[in-house]
Protein backbone atom coordinates (compact mmCIF):
# COMPACT_ATOMS: atom_id res chain seq x y z
CA UNK A 1 0.00 0.00 0.00
CA UNK A 2 1.16 3.52 -0.79
CA UNK A 3 1.23 5.97 2.10
CA UNK A 4 1.28 9.78 2.12
CA UNK A 5 2.92 11.70 4.98
CA UNK A 6 1.07 14.66 6.46
CA UNK A 7 3.25 16.98 8.54
CA UNK A 8 2.66 20.17 10.46
CA UNK A 9 5.37 22.07 12.31
CA UNK A 10 5.26 24.15 15.47
CA UNK A 11 8.26 26.45 15.75
CA UNK A 12 9.16 28.20 18.99
CA UNK A 13 11.19 31.38 18.57
CA UNK A 14 12.73 33.11 21.58
CA UNK A 15 12.62 36.87 21.06
CA UNK A 16 15.80 38.82 21.76
CA UNK A 17 14.16 41.56 23.82
CA UNK A 18 16.13 43.07 26.70
CA UNK A 19 13.54 42.01 29.28
CA UNK A 20 11.14 39.12 29.78
CA UNK A 21 7.56 38.89 28.59
CA UNK A 22 5.72 39.97 31.74
CA UNK A 23 8.40 41.41 34.03
CA UNK A 24 11.54 43.54 33.93
CA UNK A 25 14.08 40.73 34.44
CA UNK A 26 16.86 40.55 31.83
CA UNK A 27 16.22 37.99 29.09
CA UNK A 28 19.79 36.72 28.84
CA UNK A 29 21.02 33.31 27.78
CA UNK A 30 24.45 33.33 29.49
CA UNK A 31 23.69 34.47 33.05
CA UNK A 32 24.46 32.31 36.10
CA UNK A 33 21.53 30.01 36.99
CA UNK A 34 18.59 31.58 38.83
CA UNK A 35 20.00 35.12 38.83
CA UNK A 36 17.56 36.74 36.36
CA UNK A 37 14.40 36.05 38.35
CA UNK A 38 11.77 37.98 40.31
CA UNK A 39 8.39 37.31 41.98
CA UNK A 40 6.56 37.63 38.63
CA UNK A 41 8.55 35.08 36.60
CA UNK A 42 8.79 32.79 39.64
CA UNK A 43 5.01 32.87 39.99
CA UNK A 44 4.99 34.03 43.62
CA UNK A 45 1.61 34.93 45.19
CA UNK A 46 0.45 38.49 44.57
CA UNK A 47 2.83 39.17 41.65
CA UNK A 48 1.10 40.69 38.61
CA UNK A 49 2.28 40.42 34.97
CA UNK A 50 2.64 43.43 32.65
CA UNK A 51 3.02 42.67 28.89
CA UNK A 52 6.24 43.61 27.11
CA UNK A 53 5.19 45.99 24.31
CA UNK A 54 8.36 45.39 22.31
CA UNK A 55 7.61 41.66 22.27
CA UNK A 56 4.17 42.43 20.82
CA UNK A 57 5.82 44.66 18.21
CA UNK A 58 8.05 41.78 17.22
CA UNK A 59 5.35 39.14 16.94
CA UNK A 60 3.38 41.51 14.75
CA UNK A 61 6.38 41.89 12.44
CA UNK A 62 6.75 38.09 12.27
CA UNK A 63 3.07 37.73 11.46
CA UNK A 64 3.12 40.42 8.79
CA UNK A 65 6.22 38.87 7.18
CA UNK A 66 4.31 35.57 7.09
CA UNK A 67 1.36 37.23 5.34
CA UNK A 68 -0.88 36.87 8.40
CA UNK A 69 -3.84 38.99 9.48
CA UNK A 70 -3.35 40.84 12.77
CA UNK A 71 -6.16 40.35 15.28
CA UNK A 72 -7.53 43.63 16.68
CA UNK A 73 -8.14 42.25 20.22
CA UNK A 74 -5.93 39.23 20.99
CA UNK A 75 -6.27 37.67 24.43
CA UNK A 76 -3.78 36.00 26.78
CA UNK A 77 -4.88 32.68 28.26
CA UNK A 78 -3.60 30.41 30.98
CA UNK A 79 -2.46 27.01 29.74
CA UNK A 80 -2.56 24.76 32.79
CA UNK A 81 -0.20 21.84 33.23
CA UNK A 82 2.22 20.69 35.86
CA UNK A 83 5.95 20.29 35.47
CA UNK A 84 8.91 21.16 37.69
CA UNK A 85 10.28 23.89 35.39
CA UNK A 86 6.89 25.66 35.18
CA UNK A 87 6.85 27.67 38.42
CA UNK A 88 3.24 28.92 38.23
CA UNK A 89 1.89 25.50 37.16
CA UNK A 90 0.45 27.32 34.17
CA UNK A 91 1.94 29.07 31.18
CA UNK A 92 0.65 32.41 29.93
CA UNK A 93 -0.11 31.71 26.27
CA UNK A 94 -2.90 32.29 23.75
CA UNK A 95 -5.70 30.00 22.71
CA UNK A 96 -8.53 30.98 20.37
CA UNK A 97 -7.57 34.66 19.97
CA UNK A 98 -3.87 34.84 19.00
CA UNK A 99 -2.10 37.92 17.66
CA UNK A 100 -1.62 36.63 14.09
CA UNK A 101 -3.72 34.22 12.01
CA UNK A 102 -4.10 32.74 8.53
CA UNK A 103 -0.80 33.35 6.71
CA UNK A 104 1.65 31.41 4.55
CA UNK A 105 5.32 30.95 3.73
CA UNK A 106 6.49 29.94 0.26
CA UNK A 107 9.45 27.57 0.08
CA UNK A 108 11.48 26.97 -3.06
CA UNK A 109 14.18 24.68 -4.38
CA UNK A 110 13.57 20.98 -4.89
CA UNK A 111 10.74 20.99 -2.32
CA UNK A 112 8.84 24.08 -3.34
CA UNK A 113 5.34 24.76 -2.22
CA UNK A 114 3.19 27.03 -0.08
CA UNK A 115 2.97 26.15 3.59
CA UNK A 116 -0.05 27.63 5.31
CA UNK A 117 0.43 29.35 8.66
CA UNK A 118 -2.52 28.67 10.94
CA UNK A 119 -1.50 31.01 13.75
CA UNK A 120 1.37 32.90 15.35
CA UNK A 121 0.84 33.41 19.04
CA UNK A 122 2.70 34.99 21.94
CA UNK A 123 3.58 33.17 25.13
CA UNK A 124 6.25 32.90 27.81
CA UNK A 125 8.99 30.30 27.93
CA UNK A 126 9.41 27.76 30.72
CA UNK A 127 12.44 27.23 32.92
CA UNK A 128 15.16 24.74 32.08
CA UNK A 129 15.62 21.30 33.64
CA UNK A 130 19.02 19.62 33.63
CA UNK A 131 18.88 15.92 34.41
CA UNK A 132 22.20 14.86 35.94
CA UNK A 133 23.46 11.31 35.56
CA UNK A 134 22.56 8.53 33.19
CA UNK A 135 21.88 9.47 29.58
CA UNK A 136 20.55 12.97 30.31
CA UNK A 137 16.89 11.95 30.39
CA UNK A 138 14.84 12.23 33.55
CA UNK A 139 14.12 8.50 33.74
CA UNK A 140 17.81 7.65 34.28
CA UNK A 141 18.91 10.78 36.19
CA UNK A 142 20.29 10.73 39.72
CA UNK A 143 18.82 14.19 40.31
CA UNK A 144 17.63 17.25 38.38
CA UNK A 145 18.62 20.91 38.51
CA UNK A 146 16.19 23.75 37.74
CA UNK A 147 17.18 27.11 36.26
CA UNK A 148 14.40 29.69 36.04
CA UNK A 149 16.37 32.32 34.10
CA UNK A 150 14.54 31.27 30.92
CA UNK A 151 11.15 31.27 32.64
CA UNK A 152 9.14 34.17 31.27
CA UNK A 153 11.36 34.91 28.25
CA UNK A 154 9.17 36.09 25.33
CA UNK A 155 8.37 33.17 23.08
CA UNK A 156 6.56 33.14 19.75
CA UNK A 157 4.98 29.94 18.46
CA UNK A 158 4.46 29.62 14.70
CA UNK A 159 2.02 26.86 13.81
CA UNK A 160 1.67 25.60 10.24
CA UNK A 161 -1.26 23.89 8.65
CA UNK A 162 -0.67 20.20 7.76
CA UNK A 163 0.69 21.14 4.34
CA UNK A 164 4.15 19.52 4.44
CA UNK A 165 4.54 16.16 2.72
CA UNK A 166 8.12 15.00 3.34
CA UNK A 167 10.97 15.23 5.83
CA UNK A 168 13.04 17.13 3.26
CA UNK A 169 10.28 19.69 2.75
CA UNK A 170 10.00 20.09 6.53
CA UNK A 171 13.70 20.93 6.65
CA UNK A 172 13.39 23.37 3.73
CA UNK A 173 10.48 25.15 5.43
CA UNK A 174 12.40 25.37 8.72
CA UNK A 175 15.46 26.81 6.98
CA UNK A 176 13.38 29.42 5.15
CA UNK A 177 11.60 30.37 8.38
CA UNK A 178 14.90 30.84 10.19
CA UNK A 179 16.14 33.07 7.36
CA UNK A 180 13.01 35.18 7.73
CA UNK A 181 13.33 35.46 11.53
CA UNK A 182 16.98 36.47 11.22
CA UNK A 183 16.19 39.08 8.57
CA UNK A 184 13.53 40.60 10.82
CA UNK A 185 16.05 41.00 13.65
CA UNK A 186 13.53 39.82 16.26
CA UNK A 187 15.63 36.92 17.57
CA UNK A 188 19.28 35.89 17.51
CA UNK A 189 17.99 32.75 15.71
CA UNK A 190 20.70 30.54 17.22
CA UNK A 191 19.60 26.94 16.97
CA UNK A 192 22.49 25.73 19.12
CA UNK A 193 21.24 27.86 22.04
CA UNK A 194 17.61 26.84 21.65
CA UNK A 195 16.48 30.22 20.32
CA UNK A 196 14.56 28.29 17.67
CA UNK A 197 13.09 24.88 18.46
CA UNK A 198 10.84 22.64 16.36
CA UNK A 199 8.01 20.25 17.19
CA UNK A 200 6.66 18.09 14.35
CA UNK A 201 3.16 16.63 14.11
CA UNK A 202 3.42 13.58 11.86
CA UNK A 203 0.76 11.25 10.53
CA UNK A 204 0.30 9.11 7.41
CA UNK A 205 -2.69 8.23 5.27
CA UNK A 206 -3.41 6.16 2.20
CA UNK A 207 -3.62 9.08 -0.22
CA UNK A 208 -4.49 12.75 -0.74
CA UNK A 209 -8.24 12.12 -0.54
CA UNK A 210 -8.10 9.85 2.51
CA UNK A 211 -8.95 11.07 6.03
CA UNK A 212 -6.06 12.28 8.18
CA UNK A 213 -4.33 9.63 10.24
CA UNK A 214 -3.57 9.66 13.96
CA UNK A 215 -0.86 12.22 14.56
CA UNK A 216 2.21 11.90 16.75
CA UNK A 217 4.07 14.97 18.05
CA UNK A 218 7.87 14.75 18.02
CA UNK A 219 9.19 17.32 20.51
CA UNK A 220 12.05 19.80 20.83
CA UNK A 221 14.42 19.48 17.89
CA UNK A 222 16.91 22.32 17.59
CA UNK A 223 18.75 21.55 14.35
CA UNK A 224 17.63 21.13 10.76
CA UNK A 225 19.38 17.77 10.57
CA UNK A 226 17.59 16.49 13.65
CA UNK A 227 14.25 17.74 12.34
CA UNK A 228 14.65 15.98 8.98
CA UNK A 229 15.93 12.75 10.50
CA UNK A 230 13.23 12.64 13.19
CA UNK A 231 10.40 13.22 10.72
CA UNK A 232 11.82 10.66 8.30
CA UNK A 233 12.12 8.09 11.08
CA UNK A 234 8.62 8.76 12.36
CA UNK A 235 7.15 8.34 8.86
CA UNK A 236 9.00 5.03 8.54
CA UNK A 237 7.90 3.89 12.03
CA UNK A 238 4.24 4.65 11.43
CA UNK A 239 4.29 3.06 7.98
CA UNK A 240 5.75 -0.14 9.44
CA UNK A 241 3.19 -0.27 12.26
CA UNK A 242 0.19 0.26 10.01
CA UNK A 243 1.61 -2.17 7.47
CA UNK A 244 1.77 -4.78 10.22
CA UNK A 245 -1.85 -4.18 11.19
CA UNK A 246 -0.99 -2.23 14.36
CA UNK A 247 -2.50 1.09 15.36
CA UNK A 248 -0.87 4.48 15.94
CA UNK A 249 -1.23 5.96 19.43
CA UNK A 250 -1.65 9.73 19.67
CA UNK A 251 1.30 10.65 21.87
CA UNK A 252 4.34 12.86 22.22
CA UNK A 253 7.68 11.32 21.33
CA UNK A 254 11.25 12.54 21.76
CA UNK A 255 14.06 12.30 19.23
CA UNK A 256 17.17 10.38 20.32
CA UNK A 257 19.92 11.90 18.17
CA UNK A 258 22.59 9.32 19.04
CA UNK A 259 20.50 6.26 18.24
CA UNK A 260 18.41 7.88 15.50
CA UNK A 261 14.97 6.90 16.78
CA UNK A 262 11.97 8.56 18.40
CA UNK A 263 10.99 7.34 21.85
CA UNK A 264 7.56 7.40 23.44
CA UNK A 265 6.76 10.12 25.96
CA UNK A 266 3.26 10.71 27.24
CA UNK A 267 -0.16 10.18 25.74
CA UNK A 268 -0.98 13.41 23.93
CA UNK A 269 -3.32 15.81 25.65
CA UNK A 270 -6.11 17.57 23.82
CA UNK A 271 -6.65 21.31 24.23
CA UNK A 272 -9.37 20.64 26.82
CA UNK A 273 -6.80 18.91 29.04
CA UNK A 274 -4.95 22.22 29.41
CA UNK A 275 -8.10 23.91 30.78
CA UNK A 276 -7.48 27.14 28.88
CA UNK A 277 -9.19 30.25 30.24
CA UNK A 278 -8.50 34.00 29.77
CA UNK A 279 -5.85 35.22 32.20
CA UNK A 280 -7.73 37.39 34.71
CA UNK A 281 -4.62 39.52 35.32
CA UNK A 282 -4.28 40.55 31.67
CA UNK A 283 -6.92 42.45 29.71
CA UNK A 284 -7.35 41.96 25.92
CA UNK A 285 -4.92 43.99 23.83
CA UNK A 286 -6.13 46.71 21.47
CA UNK A 287 -4.17 46.65 18.20
CA UNK A 288 -5.43 49.46 16.00
CA UNK A 289 -4.71 49.99 12.31
CA UNK A 290 -2.05 52.65 12.94
CA UNK A 291 -0.03 50.30 15.16
CA UNK A 292 -0.19 47.59 12.51
CA UNK A 293 0.87 50.01 9.76
CA UNK A 294 3.80 51.19 11.86
CA UNK A 295 5.03 47.60 12.22
CA UNK A 296 4.52 46.92 8.50
CA UNK A 297 6.66 49.95 7.68
CA UNK A 298 9.52 48.44 9.71
CA UNK A 299 9.70 45.23 7.67
CA UNK A 300 13.10 44.84 5.98
CA UNK A 301 13.82 43.14 2.69
CA UNK A 302 12.87 39.51 3.28
CA UNK A 303 14.98 36.54 2.12
CA UNK A 304 12.76 35.60 -0.83
CA UNK A 305 12.73 39.22 -2.00
CA UNK A 306 16.53 39.38 -1.65
CA UNK A 307 17.03 36.24 -3.72
CA UNK A 308 14.76 37.60 -6.44
CA UNK A 309 16.69 40.89 -6.47
CA UNK A 310 20.00 39.06 -6.82
CA UNK A 311 18.70 36.92 -9.66
CA UNK A 312 17.49 40.11 -11.38
CA UNK A 313 21.11 41.33 -11.16
CA UNK A 314 22.22 38.26 -13.10
CA UNK A 315 23.26 36.12 -10.13
CA UNK A 316 22.35 32.45 -10.60
CA UNK A 317 19.87 30.85 -8.22
CA UNK A 318 22.45 28.80 -6.29
CA UNK A 319 24.66 31.82 -5.67
CA UNK A 320 21.65 33.94 -4.72
CA UNK A 321 20.65 31.33 -2.14
CA UNK A 322 24.18 31.28 -0.70
CA UNK A 323 24.33 35.07 -0.50
CA UNK A 324 20.98 35.24 1.29
CA UNK A 325 21.85 32.41 3.71
CA UNK A 326 21.29 32.70 7.44
CA UNK A 327 23.98 33.95 9.79
CA UNK A 328 26.78 34.39 7.25
CA UNK A 329 26.39 38.15 6.56
CA UNK A 330 27.45 37.44 2.96
CA UNK A 331 24.57 39.52 1.58
CA UNK A 332 25.85 42.61 3.42
CA UNK A 333 29.32 42.18 1.92
CA UNK A 334 27.86 41.66 -1.56
CA UNK A 335 25.50 44.62 -1.38
CA UNK A 336 28.23 46.92 -0.02
CA UNK A 337 30.64 45.81 -2.75
CA UNK A 338 28.10 46.51 -5.50
CA UNK A 339 27.33 49.92 -3.96
CA UNK A 340 31.09 50.58 -4.00
CA UNK A 341 31.27 49.95 -7.74
CA UNK A 342 31.89 46.21 -8.11
CA UNK A 343 30.11 44.35 -10.89
CA UNK A 344 27.36 42.08 -9.49
CA UNK A 345 28.48 38.95 -11.36
CA UNK A 346 32.15 39.28 -10.38
CA UNK A 347 31.28 40.22 -6.79
CA UNK A 348 28.88 37.26 -6.54
CA UNK A 349 31.56 34.86 -7.81
CA UNK A 350 34.16 36.08 -5.34
CA UNK A 351 31.85 36.23 -2.32
CA UNK A 352 30.36 32.75 -2.84
CA UNK A 353 33.68 31.32 -4.00
CA UNK A 354 36.90 32.69 -2.49
CA UNK A 355 35.38 34.43 0.56
CA UNK A 356 33.40 31.33 1.57
CA UNK A 357 36.46 29.11 0.95
CA UNK A 358 38.66 31.24 3.24
CA UNK A 359 35.97 31.21 5.93
CA UNK A 360 35.75 27.42 5.77
CA UNK A 361 39.53 26.99 5.95
CA UNK A 362 39.56 29.14 9.07
CA UNK A 363 36.71 27.14 10.63
CA UNK A 364 34.20 30.00 10.47
CA UNK A 365 30.70 30.14 9.00
CA UNK A 366 30.10 33.89 9.26
CA UNK A 367 31.73 37.20 8.33
CA UNK A 368 30.65 38.68 11.65
CA UNK A 369 33.63 40.61 13.05
CA UNK A 370 35.65 40.24 9.82
CA UNK A 371 37.77 43.24 8.71
CA UNK A 372 36.72 42.59 5.10
CA UNK A 373 34.31 45.25 3.85
CA UNK A 374 32.38 45.71 0.64
CA UNK A 375 34.67 48.64 -0.23
CA UNK A 376 37.69 46.34 0.19
CA UNK A 377 36.20 43.75 -2.14
CA UNK A 378 35.33 46.39 -4.75
CA UNK A 379 38.90 47.72 -4.54
CA UNK A 380 40.35 44.24 -5.04
CA UNK A 381 38.13 43.52 -8.05
CA UNK A 382 39.13 46.87 -9.57
CA UNK A 383 42.80 45.91 -9.11
CA UNK A 384 42.15 42.70 -11.04
CA UNK A 385 40.40 44.59 -13.86
CA UNK A 386 43.29 47.07 -14.09
CA UNK A 387 45.83 44.21 -14.06
CA UNK A 388 47.38 45.58 -10.86
CA UNK A 389 47.32 42.04 -9.47
CA UNK A 390 46.86 38.66 -11.09
CA UNK A 391 43.86 36.46 -10.22
CA UNK A 392 46.06 34.08 -8.20
CA UNK A 393 47.72 36.97 -6.36
CA UNK A 394 44.30 38.47 -5.69
CA UNK A 395 43.33 35.35 -3.72
CA UNK A 396 46.40 35.83 -1.54
CA UNK A 397 45.55 39.51 -1.11
CA UNK A 398 42.00 38.63 -0.06
CA UNK A 399 43.31 36.22 2.58
CA UNK A 400 45.55 38.98 3.90
CA UNK A 401 42.69 41.47 4.10
CA UNK A 402 40.50 38.95 5.91
CA UNK A 403 43.29 38.30 8.43
CA UNK A 404 43.46 42.01 9.24
CA UNK A 405 46.60 43.06 7.34
CA UNK A 406 44.99 46.15 5.79
CA UNK A 407 43.32 47.20 2.56
CA UNK A 408 43.91 45.28 -0.70
CA UNK A 409 46.40 47.90 -1.91
CA UNK A 410 48.31 47.75 1.37
CA UNK A 411 48.39 43.95 1.43
CA UNK A 412 49.48 43.68 -2.20
CA UNK A 413 52.32 46.14 -1.62
CA UNK A 414 53.43 44.57 1.66
CA UNK A 415 53.47 41.07 0.18
CA UNK A 416 55.11 42.25 -3.07
CA UNK A 417 52.19 41.02 -5.18
CA UNK A 418 51.63 44.05 -7.39
CA UNK A 419 51.75 43.08 -11.05
CA UNK A 420 54.47 44.53 -13.27
CA UNK A 421 53.00 46.61 -16.06
CA UNK A 422 56.08 48.74 -16.74
CA UNK A 423 56.90 48.15 -20.42
CA UNK A 424 60.60 48.75 -19.92
CA UNK A 425 60.87 46.19 -17.13
CA UNK A 426 58.96 43.61 -19.16
CA UNK A 427 61.05 44.28 -22.29
CA UNK A 428 64.18 43.59 -20.26
CA UNK A 429 62.72 40.34 -18.91
CA UNK A 430 61.62 39.30 -22.41
CA UNK A 431 65.09 39.95 -23.82
CA UNK A 432 66.60 37.64 -21.21
CA UNK A 433 64.06 34.93 -22.02
CA UNK A 434 64.68 35.20 -25.79
CA UNK A 435 68.42 35.01 -25.24
CA UNK A 436 67.96 31.82 -23.24
CA UNK A 437 65.62 30.24 -25.82
CA UNK A 438 66.82 31.30 -29.32
CA UNK A 439 65.60 28.19 -31.16
CA UNK A 440 62.08 28.48 -29.76
CA UNK A 441 62.00 32.17 -30.65
CA UNK A 442 63.05 31.41 -34.23
CA UNK A 443 60.20 28.91 -34.53
CA UNK A 444 57.82 31.51 -33.14
CA UNK A 445 58.91 34.05 -35.73
CA UNK A 446 58.33 31.42 -38.42
CA UNK A 447 54.66 31.25 -37.39
CA UNK A 448 54.52 28.60 -34.63
CA UNK A 449 52.06 30.69 -32.57
CA UNK A 450 51.51 28.11 -29.86
CA UNK A 451 54.92 29.15 -28.51
CA UNK A 452 53.44 32.48 -27.37
CA UNK A 453 52.21 30.70 -24.24
CA UNK A 454 55.66 29.21 -23.71
CA UNK A 455 57.26 32.66 -23.73
CA UNK A 456 54.57 34.22 -21.53
CA UNK A 457 55.24 31.47 -18.99
CA UNK A 458 59.00 32.11 -19.11
CA UNK A 459 58.46 35.85 -18.63
CA UNK A 460 56.19 35.13 -15.66
CA UNK A 461 58.92 32.92 -14.20
CA UNK A 462 61.56 35.60 -14.86
CA UNK A 463 59.44 38.18 -12.96
CA UNK A 464 58.44 35.74 -10.16
CA UNK A 465 54.85 35.70 -11.37
CA UNK A 466 54.38 39.46 -11.23
CA UNK A 467 54.30 40.28 -14.95
CA UNK A 468 51.02 41.36 -16.52
CA UNK A 469 50.44 38.30 -18.73
CA UNK A 470 48.34 40.22 -21.28
CA UNK A 471 50.99 42.89 -21.70
CA UNK A 472 53.72 40.25 -21.83
CA UNK A 473 51.85 38.42 -24.60
CA UNK A 474 51.45 41.64 -26.58
CA UNK A 475 55.15 42.44 -26.30
CA UNK A 476 56.10 38.92 -27.41
CA UNK A 477 53.86 39.13 -30.48
CA UNK A 478 55.33 42.54 -31.37
CA UNK A 479 58.91 41.29 -30.98
CA UNK A 480 58.15 38.21 -33.15
CA UNK A 481 56.41 40.27 -35.81
CA UNK A 482 53.11 38.43 -35.44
Amino acid sequence: MSWEAVIGLETHVELSTRSKMFCGCPARFDAAPNTNVCPVCLGLPGALPVPNREAINRIMRIGLALNCSIAPRPVFHRKNYFYADLPKNYQISQFDLPVCVDGYLDVGGDHEGRVGIERVHQEEDTGKSTHVGGDGRITAAAYSLLDFNRSGVPLVEIVTRPDIRSAAQARTYAQELRLLVEALGVSDAKLEEGSIRFDANVSIRTGPEAPLGTKVEVKNMNSFRSLERAVAYEIQRQTARLGAGQRIVMETRHWDEEVGVTRGGRVKEGSSDYRYFPDPDLVPMDIDRSWEEKMAALLPELPAQRRTRYEDLGIDAAQAATLAGAGSHLHRLFDDAVRSGAGPAQAGNWVTGEVVAILRRSGKDSLEGSPLSGAHLAELLAMIRKSAVSASAAREVLAGVMSGEGSPGEVAAARDLLQISDTGVLESALAAVIAANPDEFARLRNGERKLIGFFVGRVMRETRGKADPKLAGSLIRDRAGL
